[in-house]
Protein backbone atom coordinates (compact mmCIF):
# COMPACT_ATOMS: atom_id res chain seq x y z
CA UNK A 1 0.00 0.00 0.00
CA UNK A 2 1.70 3.49 -1.15
CA UNK A 3 1.18 6.17 1.56
CA UNK A 4 1.08 9.99 1.04
CA UNK A 5 4.41 12.12 1.56
CA UNK A 6 4.47 12.72 5.03
CA UNK A 7 5.21 16.57 5.26
CA UNK A 8 4.30 19.03 7.32
CA UNK A 9 5.26 22.80 8.22
CA UNK A 10 4.22 24.94 11.48
CA UNK A 11 4.68 28.59 12.41
CA UNK A 12 4.67 29.67 16.06
CA UNK A 13 5.24 33.19 16.94
CA UNK A 14 5.47 34.87 20.12
CA UNK A 15 6.42 37.99 22.05
CA UNK A 16 10.00 36.12 21.92
CA UNK A 17 10.42 34.25 18.61
CA UNK A 18 8.82 33.81 15.38
CA UNK A 19 9.84 30.08 14.57
CA UNK A 20 8.71 28.11 11.35
CA UNK A 21 9.54 24.23 11.09
CA UNK A 22 9.23 22.45 8.15
CA UNK A 23 9.77 18.42 8.48
CA UNK A 24 9.09 15.82 5.46
CA UNK A 25 9.57 12.37 7.31
CA UNK A 26 10.21 10.77 3.61
CA UNK A 27 13.01 12.81 3.34
CA UNK A 28 16.86 11.94 2.97
CA UNK A 29 18.35 14.04 6.02
CA UNK A 30 18.80 17.45 4.42
CA UNK A 31 18.67 19.98 6.75
CA UNK A 32 18.55 23.75 6.46
CA UNK A 33 18.55 25.14 9.99
CA UNK A 34 19.15 28.65 11.28
CA UNK A 35 17.89 29.23 14.64
CA UNK A 36 20.11 32.15 15.96
CA UNK A 37 21.84 29.13 18.25
CA UNK A 38 24.97 27.66 16.20
CA UNK A 39 25.23 25.17 18.14
CA UNK A 40 21.58 24.03 18.14
CA UNK A 41 21.77 24.11 14.66
CA UNK A 42 23.93 21.39 14.71
CA UNK A 43 22.42 19.40 16.91
CA UNK A 44 19.17 19.52 14.88
CA UNK A 45 21.20 19.05 11.99
CA UNK A 46 22.53 15.64 13.20
CA UNK A 47 19.10 14.36 14.38
CA UNK A 48 18.03 14.65 10.78
CA UNK A 49 20.72 13.12 9.13
CA UNK A 50 21.13 10.34 11.32
CA UNK A 51 17.12 10.30 11.28
CA UNK A 52 16.78 10.34 7.26
CA UNK A 53 14.14 12.89 7.63
CA UNK A 54 14.48 16.75 6.03
CA UNK A 55 14.14 19.45 7.99
CA UNK A 56 14.10 23.44 7.94
CA UNK A 57 13.85 25.71 10.66
CA UNK A 58 14.44 29.45 10.48
CA UNK A 59 13.92 32.11 13.39
CA UNK A 60 12.55 35.37 11.95
CA UNK A 61 13.12 37.25 15.08
CA UNK A 62 15.95 39.21 15.93
CA UNK A 63 15.79 39.64 19.40
CA UNK A 64 14.90 36.32 20.77
CA UNK A 65 17.48 34.50 23.63
CA UNK A 66 18.90 30.88 23.24
CA UNK A 67 16.06 29.82 25.95
CA UNK A 68 13.28 30.89 23.70
CA UNK A 69 14.35 29.76 20.51
CA UNK A 70 15.13 26.09 21.53
CA UNK A 71 11.91 25.85 23.26
CA UNK A 72 9.96 26.98 20.49
CA UNK A 73 11.68 24.99 17.82
CA UNK A 74 11.39 21.95 20.08
CA UNK A 75 7.12 22.52 20.49
CA UNK A 76 6.75 23.75 16.33
CA UNK A 77 9.18 20.92 15.34
CA UNK A 78 7.47 18.29 17.63
CA UNK A 79 3.82 19.57 16.73
CA UNK A 80 5.33 19.40 12.39
CA UNK A 81 5.93 15.60 13.32
CA UNK A 82 2.81 14.89 15.24
CA UNK A 83 0.71 16.39 12.05
CA UNK A 84 3.16 15.18 9.87
CA UNK A 85 2.66 11.23 10.98
CA UNK A 86 -1.25 11.52 10.83
CA UNK A 87 -3.07 8.27 11.77
CA UNK A 88 0.40 6.89 12.09
CA UNK A 89 -0.74 4.27 9.26
CA UNK A 90 1.94 1.39 8.66
CA UNK A 91 5.15 2.74 11.03
CA UNK A 92 7.10 0.83 13.00
CA UNK A 93 6.21 2.92 16.20
CA UNK A 94 8.83 2.09 18.19
CA UNK A 95 12.89 3.00 17.65
CA UNK A 96 15.91 2.76 19.93
CA UNK A 97 19.66 3.56 19.54
CA UNK A 98 23.04 3.01 21.37
CA UNK A 99 25.43 5.94 19.72
CA UNK A 100 29.18 6.63 20.29
CA UNK A 101 30.77 10.24 19.58
CA UNK A 102 34.44 8.84 20.73
CA UNK A 103 34.52 8.22 24.42
CA UNK A 104 30.32 9.21 25.07
CA UNK A 105 27.86 6.67 24.66
CA UNK A 106 24.23 7.91 24.55
CA UNK A 107 20.86 5.44 24.32
CA UNK A 108 17.18 7.03 23.07
CA UNK A 109 14.54 4.47 22.65
CA UNK A 110 11.10 6.00 21.38
CA UNK A 111 7.78 5.15 20.84
CA UNK A 112 5.41 7.50 18.33
CA UNK A 113 2.23 5.83 20.96
CA UNK A 114 -0.07 9.24 20.91
CA UNK A 115 0.94 9.75 24.53
CA UNK A 116 3.26 12.49 26.10
CA UNK A 117 6.46 11.17 28.10
CA UNK A 118 9.68 11.91 29.00
CA UNK A 119 12.35 10.25 31.13
CA UNK A 120 15.90 11.51 30.95
CA UNK A 121 18.99 10.37 32.64
CA UNK A 122 21.28 13.23 31.25
CA UNK A 123 23.98 15.17 33.15
CA UNK A 124 26.84 17.55 32.09
CA UNK A 125 30.13 18.85 33.38
CA UNK A 126 29.32 22.59 32.34
CA UNK A 127 26.72 24.88 32.17
CA UNK A 128 27.47 25.69 28.52
CA UNK A 129 28.11 23.61 25.33
CA UNK A 130 29.29 25.47 22.18
CA UNK A 131 27.78 28.99 23.55
CA UNK A 132 24.34 27.10 24.35
CA UNK A 133 23.21 26.22 28.00
CA UNK A 134 23.49 22.64 28.48
CA UNK A 135 20.60 22.15 30.61
CA UNK A 136 18.25 23.34 27.22
CA UNK A 137 19.35 20.17 25.85
CA UNK A 138 16.88 18.37 28.41
CA UNK A 139 14.48 21.18 28.27
CA UNK A 140 14.37 20.47 24.42
CA UNK A 141 13.80 16.59 24.25
CA UNK A 142 11.43 16.98 27.07
CA UNK A 143 9.36 19.75 25.08
CA UNK A 144 9.67 17.46 21.83
CA UNK A 145 8.40 14.83 23.24
CA UNK A 146 5.19 16.30 24.52
CA UNK A 147 4.59 18.40 21.73
CA UNK A 148 5.33 14.98 19.25
CA UNK A 149 3.17 12.95 21.39
CA UNK A 150 5.91 10.57 21.68
CA UNK A 151 7.45 8.26 25.16
CA UNK A 152 11.10 9.89 24.89
CA UNK A 153 13.50 7.76 27.41
CA UNK A 154 17.14 8.91 27.05
CA UNK A 155 20.16 8.02 28.83
CA UNK A 156 23.54 9.15 28.91
CA UNK A 157 25.53 5.68 29.61
CA UNK A 158 29.39 7.63 29.50
CA UNK A 159 31.30 10.01 28.41
CA UNK A 160 33.69 13.25 29.65
CA UNK A 161 33.11 15.79 26.92
CA UNK A 162 29.99 17.82 27.07
CA UNK A 163 29.83 18.02 23.35
CA UNK A 164 30.33 14.73 22.22
CA UNK A 165 27.51 13.41 25.13
CA UNK A 166 25.60 16.47 23.42
CA UNK A 167 25.58 14.92 19.77
CA UNK A 168 25.72 11.37 20.71
CA UNK A 169 22.63 11.91 22.32
CA UNK A 170 20.82 14.15 19.23
CA UNK A 171 22.13 11.21 16.62
CA UNK A 172 21.02 8.61 18.83
CA UNK A 173 17.41 10.43 18.98
CA UNK A 174 17.62 10.85 14.81
CA UNK A 175 18.31 7.17 14.55
CA UNK A 176 15.06 6.05 17.47
CA UNK A 177 13.13 8.45 15.58
CA UNK A 178 13.85 7.75 12.15
CA UNK A 179 13.54 4.17 12.75
CA UNK A 180 9.93 4.33 15.06
CA UNK A 181 8.30 6.68 11.55
CA UNK A 182 9.61 4.09 9.37
CA UNK A 183 7.02 2.89 7.55
CA UNK A 184 7.07 -1.12 7.37
CA UNK A 185 5.38 -2.31 4.60
CA UNK A 186 3.93 -5.72 6.16
CA UNK A 187 1.71 -3.40 8.12
CA UNK A 188 0.06 -2.46 5.04
CA UNK A 189 -0.84 0.85 6.15
CA UNK A 190 -2.66 -0.53 8.98
CA UNK A 191 -2.39 1.53 12.96
CA UNK A 192 0.65 -0.46 14.80
CA UNK A 193 -2.04 -0.70 18.24
CA UNK A 194 -4.40 -3.45 18.93
CA UNK A 195 -6.51 -0.26 19.81
CA UNK A 196 -6.88 0.34 16.35
CA UNK A 197 -5.93 4.26 17.27
CA UNK A 198 -2.95 5.86 18.39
Amino acid sequence: MRLERRVAEVSRKTVETDIRVRVDLDGAGVSNVESGVAFFDHMLSSFARHGVVDLSVRNGSRTSDEHHVVEDVAIALGGAVDRALGEKRGIRRFGYALVPMDEALAMVVVDVSGRSYFSGDISFRGSRIGGMTSDLIVHFFEAFAINAKMTVHSKLLSGRNDHHKAEALFKALGVAFGMAVQVDPRRRGSIPSEKGVI
